[in-house]
């Protein structure tokens, strides 16, 4: 697909063979240097999508001297700016591409000392983004490719007036990719005052489930469903499960009613600190507990095998 060599010795450990259907649509268009608006699932390979022509447009074009922030990726959690953190440092292993994460629920110490080593890609939540800003701690002056990743989710969190301030301290002059599960209409405006003349991919109908997801249906009602999801995690095949509820107090009392089953669960949500955040996916991860119970966004961004 065009992408620099050394970009691609970094995927041979990674498992990477061939591109999924949105790779193979978007990387040639962001390597031309136009705007894209993707339409994808989480799941589908559109980390690699964006990341991929990104780090290989860096490591043609390295800049010398204290490295300064030109690629900045915008998400809606902690978790999913951590997996793509992760993900984008994988790529960018054989060449000299530095990352810098950024999000709120921690001290902001060790992320500005990571921005005064120096950073090539800003991987970041909008709320800490702005605090550092604001404090002149961090400048978006030299910003060449935006990203703004889960958009919908985004917009669902009330993020749009955040967005908005960071779009107004970016060059105007930058490429912008735009990735978003659905295309509602609050999303289709926003995406108009984002991308110039952009090209649409889209590789999922809107609003389906990845296609590595088996689904069914249960109808039961509103008081049997904790007894039914009892039920359900003790069958012998549910070695370990994950729990999706609408609100923060929906999946604390799930884990409550969880443990006075004997089932052992955490929940991680937006009232958890980061540190119980991770504590709760590094338990679940290791087997220490075989439930995780979280709201639908904070669910955006869970890498777990």
């Amino acid at each position: 697909m065009g992408l620099h060599p050394r970009v691609l010795e970094a995927l041979i450990p990674l498992g990477y063979e061939q591109p999924t259907p949105i790779q193979e649509q978007a990387i040639p268009h962001v390597l031309d240097g136009r705007d894209v608006m993707g339409i994808a699932q989480t799941g589908t390979g559109k980390t690699a999508a964006f990341s991929l022509p990104l780090v290989h447009h860096l490591a043609h074009n390295m800049m010398h001297g204290r490295a300064v922030p030109r690629v900045l990726v915008l998400t809606p959690t902690r978790e999913l700016a951590a997996q793509i953190d992760d993900n984008v440092k994988a790529y960018a292993k054989n060449v000299k591409v530095r990352t810098a994460l950024i999000f709120g629920g921690v001290s902001q110490h060790k992320q500005v000392a990571q921005l005064r080593k120096g950073a090539d890609v800003l991987v970041a939540t909008p709320g800490r983004l702005l605090d550092l800003c604001n404090q002149g701690l961090l400048s978006l002056e030299w910003i060449e490719f935006l990203v703004l990743d889960e958009a919908d989710t985004m917009l669902d969190m009330g993020f749009i007036h955040d967005i908005r301030r960071v779009m107004a301290m970016l060059p105007e002059k930058r490429q912008s990719l735009f990735f978003s599960a659905t295309m509602p209409e609050s999303i289709v405006k926003l995406s108009k005052t984002i991308l110039t003349d952009p090209i649409r991919v889209e590789v999922a109908r809107v609003s389906s489930a990845a296609e590595t997801v088996e689904q069914r249906m249960m109808f039961v009602s509103q008081g049997a469903k904790r007894d039914l999801l009892v039920q359900l995690l003790n069958q012998q095949e549910v070695e370990t499960a994950l729990v999706f509820t609408r609100t923060k107090y929906g999946a604390d009392k799930v884990v409550r009613y969880l443990k006075k089953n004997n089932i052992r669960g955490e929940a991680i949500h937006g009232n958890k600190s980061q540190p119980q955040r991770e504590k709760a996916m590094n338990a679940f991860r290791k087997g220490k507990i075989r439930v995780l119970v979280s709201t639908d966004i904070a669910a955006r961004g869970i890498d777990v095998e």
